[in-house]
């Protein structure tokens, strides 16, 4: 069974995250962060319930490995929590990315 800080570096690795921006969304310093992600330093539920809103994975899955994660379904949880105008944006820049890949 994978270890939870296993779990936590691969999200955050998969969402192109930085140890530093995911440090600073939990209120924690960058030394505290990596030391979850060594396994030197357990998380309080605040903490992970965070974890679990800007992963977009239930806590099951962060705490134990219960459920199917791909970074697809991080992202929908993600889309689902945004306004029309935000959501509209991130449609159009997918859409370039596309045209862009089309055009190689």
């Amino acid at each position: 069974m994978e270890k939870i800080e296993n779990r936590i570096k691969r999200f955050r690795t998969d969402l192109h995250l930085s140890q530093e921006y995911v440090a600073n969304y939990l209120g924690i310093n960058r030394v505290s962060y990596t030391q979850v992600e060594n396994g030197n330093r357990n998380l309080n539920a605040e903490e992970v319930v965070k974890l679990c809103d800007l992963f977009g994975v239930s806590t099951d899955y962060l705490l134990r490995g219960d459920e199917v994660y791909t970074p697809d379904i991080a992202f929908a949880r993600s889309f689902e929590k945004l306004d029309d105008i935000d959501k509209a944006e991130i449609l159009n820049l997918i859409r370039f990315k596309e045209q862009i890949k089309a055009n190689k």
